[in-house]
C-alpha cells in the first residue's frame, strides 16, 4: 500500500551511498570526477578526481576514514554517513551506552580537552566504558565483599 511516502533506499555499499548523495546534492546534474574534487579541496579537504570516479565505479569499497571525511566534506554531511554499518552501530551503541551510565549517575562528569565539533570519538566512549566496567566488579557489595 502505497500511502504517499517515498522509500528509503537501500544504503549498504559505499557505492550505493556515494550515488544516492551524488543524486540528492546535486539533482538533475551530471558531477564529474573533478567537479566533486574540486569541491572537497574548496571545503578543505583533499580527494582525486579519479579516485571519486573509482568509488562510482564501485572499485573502491572500503577507503581510509580520510578519504570518509573528504567524502562528507564534498556532500556537506556527517563523514559517518559513509561508514559501514556495523561501524556505525557500534558507535551508536557506545554512545548509548555511555549515556545510560550517565543518567544513572556511574558516569558523573567528563572533561575532554582538544575535542573537535564530532566530540569524543567512539574508541575513547569504549574504553571508558571499559574502564567502568572493570570499576563496578571491583566495587564492595553490602556484605563487605567485592563483586566480581
Amino acid at each position: 500500500m502505497d500511502n504517499g511516502k517515498e522509500r528509503a533506499p537501500e544504503l549498504r555499499t559505499l557505492r550505493q551511498k556515494v550515488e544516492y548523495m551524488v543524486e540528492k546534492t546535486f539533482p538533475g546534474r551530471k558531477i564529474s570526477g573533478r567537479v566533486f574534487a574540486d569541491l572537497v579541496k574548496e571545503r578543505g579537504g583533499s580527494l582525486s578526481h579519479s579516485y571519486f570516479s573509482n568509488i562510482l565505479a564501485g572499485k573502491v569499497t572500503q577507503p581510509s576514514e580520510e578519504i570518509l571525511k573528504a567524502l562528507g566534506l564534498g556532500f556537506g554531511v556527517d563523514w559517518r554517513f559513509f561508514k559501514e554499518e556495523s561501524e556505525v552501530v557500534d558507535d551508536v551503541v557506545a554512545g548509548l551506552q555511555f549515556l545510560a551510565k550517565r543518567r544513572t549517575g556511574e558516569i558523573s562528569g567528563l572533561a575532554g580537552r582538544g575535542l573537535d565539533e564530532e566530540g569524543l570519538p567512539p574508541e575513547l566512549l569504549q574504553f571508558a566504558l571499559a574502564l567502568l566496567k572493570d570499576a563496578e566488579g571491583r566495587r564492595p557489595t553490602a556484605d563487605g565483599g567485592q563483586r566480581g
